[in-house]
């Protein structure tokens, strides 16, 4: 083959998630959208802030060079500056701008991280089930994709799991709290008990052992409290993006930051820089740069996914379907009603229900709805759930 095999496997393949977007947008316009309760994408419906529409308008008016040109390759220093600052407010910090790296968002942020640290045959640890693109980006790094399931009467980190996992091979763990798909969020003791492992593991053989926290869904949480990782865990770099606290997953913002308390924080701040350089992902998107600087405090529409996720988690219920109470993001993990996710996404799909099977999560049994639809979709679905239940009676 003439081309790169690697990248036509990755292509072949596809993403589960965007296939089941790709068949619902088709049936919605065969059938109309109100018929078809797609629960795919974790594409939110609640509209960006207002704020976010008057810093784009206020930016309008710059000239057009200062608008449009070349940003530093890690972003301009006042959005750093004003990322840094909300960061240090917030979690007691002392960070700098010069600790941040500006990205086109989460995809990126994780992508530039593991070319940042990874070497050719190291090993990546993430706990399952988890955001199938994470093996796409861990293996085009280099690394390969150790896969370690969460304690299954939690989804809290198996840190015993973990452990045993490790090898003198491991270079990174990779988690996401809230998790996507689960909604769980990692305790504080859960993450102390991590980070007492892998200093232990690192210890043992003899290297550094990283751990990478994937954030999009920090501000989207139900009463409970998402602890800030690098203060338990020093070699801790958090990867982050606005499209799911600010509504803006197409406009592709977020970084990474590398806090001063991690111990290699001179030599991977410019192994991310160079990374970055090294995968073209440099100067994020200028504008919203400058949205960011304006907006990186404004607050989450949490209230209207809280109430979609009662509304959801209230008729499935009454259906007699099994889940796992979300703490936090809007995914809703639900138990299939038969072993075979995939059957039984076929059965739920002939009802026009577009859920995601759990497979490609590395997890057999469940499927994963999103939420983040409008309050409507999630009420006119209901006759379908009860349809697809009475299947299995």
């Amino acid at each position: 083959m003439s081309i790169n095999e690697t990248s036509y496997a990755f292509g072949a393949a596809k993403s589960s998630i965007r296939e089941i977007a790709a068949y619902g947008a088709a049936r919605k316009a065969a059938i109309g959208a109100e018929n078809v309760f797609d629960f795919s994408l974790g594409n939110p419906s609640i509209p960006a802030p207002d704020a976010v529409r008057a810093s784009i308008e206020r930016c309008a008016q710059l000239p057009p060079n200062a608008l449009h040109s070349y940003t530093p390759a890690a972003g301009l220093p006042e959005t750093r500056q004003a990322v840094a600052d909300s960061l240090n407010r917030r979690f007691d910090t002392a960070y700098a701008p010069e600790d941040l790296y500006l990205t086109c968002g989460a995809a990126a942020s994780i992508s530039i991280t593991l070319h940042a640290i990874v070497n050719p045959g190291d090993e990546v640890i993430v706990v399952a089930p988890y955001f199938p693109e994470y093996r796409v980006w861990i293996e085009t790094s280099g690394a390969t994709c150790v896969e370690v399931m969460a304690d299954p009467s939690t989804f809290q980190v198996d840190t015993a799991a973990v452990a045993a996992a490790v090898t003198g091979k491991t270079k990174a763990v990779l988690i996401d709290s809230p998790n996507n798909p689960v909604g769980a969020v990692y305790s504080a003791e859960n993450l102390a008990d991590l980070a007492a492992v892998l200093r232990e593991r690192s210890e043992a053989m003899g290297q550094e052992i990283y751990l990478i926290s994937d954030e999009p869904y920090r501000e989207i949480v139900y009463g409970a409290e998402v602890p800030w990782v690098p203060s338990i865990y020093d070699r801790t770099i958090v990867c982050y993006s606005y499209s799911k606290s600010l509504s803006l997953p197409g406009e592709r913002i977020g970084w990474i930051l590398v806090p001063g308390t991690n111990p290699e924080h001179d030599e991977l701040v410019l192994a991310v820089a160079g990374a970055g350089r090294k995968l073209g992902f440099v100067c994020a998107p200028a504008l919203f740069q400058r949205v960011l600087a304006d907006c990186v405090d404004v607050p989450t529409n949490v209230e209207a996914y809280a109430r979609n996720r009662e509304a959801l988690t209230s008729g499935l219920s009454k259906l007699g379907y099994e889940y796992i109470e979300p703490q936090g993001a809007f995914y809703l993990w639900v138990k299939a009603l038969e072993p075979d996710a995939q059957a039984f996404f076929e059965k739920a799909k002939l009802l026009e229900l577009l859920p995601v099977p759990s497979d490609s999560f590395g997890c057999p049994g469940w499927v994963r709805l999103g939420y983040c639809v409008s309050h409507e979709t999630i009420v006119g679905s209901m006759p379908a759930w009860e349809r697809l239940a009475s299947y299995y009676v």
